[in-house]
């Protein structure tokens, strides 16, 4: 089980790092694929499976460094944290130009109305890349790469 964790928490800093930097060059290049938030969400998925794998060896009476259960929890923290951020944004968008809800965003010309979406994208792509950066390195850390 030992081997399974380990193999898990390399598969979870690859996904996580793969989807930082596919975030980065769609942020870059005004983007917003579908391969960014698939790579993300797996990335996240294997972040629960690698804290349940960890329990059950927990469980099992296996003894894990203290850091490595700081740099292999905290990542859900973090995921956590960026899913709130990402959520507030349209509000806050909204907010910003003096908009109540989509009704208001409706009334705005097509082209005020697609700079809007595409700028909450661009925040929500922005802050979840930053996020998986940020899993990617507490978990080769929990691993002990560095």
């Amino acid at each position: 089980m030992t081997d399974v964790h380990e193999w898990v928490g390399v598969a979870t800093v690859a996904l996580n790092a793969l989807a930082a930097v596919i975030g980065l060059v769609a942020y870059l290049t005004w983007t917003n694929p579908k391969v960014f938030w698939l790579t993300l969400r797996a990335g996240q998925a294997l972040v629960i499976l690698s804290c349940v794998i960890g329990a059950v060896l927990l469980l099992d009476g296996r003894a894990l460094p203290r850091l490595h259960l700081v740099y292999g929890l905290t990542p859900i923290l973090v995921s956590f944290l960026a899913e709130q951020l990402r959520i507030v944004t349209t509000p806050t968008f909204l907010e910003q130009r003096g908009l109540e809800s989509g009704k208001d965003v409706a009334k705005l010309p097509k082209v005020e109305q697609e700079a809007l979406v595409a700028s909450i994208l661009r925040r929500e792509l922005a802050v979840m890349a930053t996020s998986a950066g940020v899993v990617a390195t507490l978990v080769a850390r929990a691993q002990l790469w560095f």
